[in-house]
């Protein structure tokens, strides 16, 4: 029987070499990608059955990633690896569609067997969470907390991630294959829909809302 495929997503190099050789005791790790931005297009290219992410990442966090790898590829499985072990990140990660939460503190012990549930249909929460929250994967299904404002589009939450980073519009409108004049067009957007009037309005705001990490 052919393995599972694997792609690994984190911008730590030696964290992903890490897990690679940890799930190649049983899967086929087909690569590895930098960031969320990345991750999409290998996923496209490498075809994994399974991602397996960070949440704080460049260019492109993993929730805002793992929506749109759920709404491009919805039959690949999300298995978010994570330091993060905040309830409000537990339930962002599972409204974005993921099927497996780890907690980077217990990666080495927890890899092979969320990846075995989570392929066998299940949901996989790491112990040092659950024990916490005994009913979280009911909870989730029923009434995730939600992470971004509905407010904005996926589009301006890209923009303010990038701006949030410090990015400039050429930056920018290189990495989201936009031009300049369109990047202004949403920042300014970003600005009124949310009543803010600087580039460091912004970064508070995302920090604040956990868009990026402090």
């Amino acid at each position: 029987m052919a393995k599972a495929r694997v792609l690994i997503t984190d911008d730590h190099a030696l964290v992903a070499e890490g897990l690679a050789r940890i799930l190649s005791a049983e899967y086929d790790v087909v690569g590895t990608s930098p960031n969320g931005r990345a991750l999409l297009d290998d996923a496209m290219r490498l075809n994994p059955d399974v991602v397996c992410l960070d949440i704080a990442m460049p260019e492109l966090n993993g929730i805002e990633a793992a929506m749109q790898l759920a709404r491009i590829a919805p039959r690949i499985k999300i298995v978010f690896v994570t330091q993060q072990i905040d309830l409000q990140y537990l339930r962002a990660a599972f409204r974005a569609g993921a099927r497996g939460y780890v907690a980077k503190q217990s990666a080495s012990q927890e890899m092979l067997s969320a990846l075995r549930k989570v392929l066998a249909g299940l949901h996989y929460v790491s112990p040092l969470m659950a024990k916490e929250w005994p009913d979280l994967v009911h909870e989730l299904q029923r009434n995730p907390t939600k992470f971004f404002t509905d407010a904005l589009t996926p589009r301006q939450r890209e923009v303010l991630q990038l701006v949030a980073e410090g990015k400039t519009v050429r930056e920018i409108s290189t990495a989201l294959k936009i031009s300049p004049k369109t990047v202004e067009f949403h920042k300014n957007g970003l600005m009124n829909e949310l009543g803010l009037r600087t580039t460091a309005d912004l970064t508070r705001y995302a920090l604040a809302n956990r868009i990026i990490a402090a």
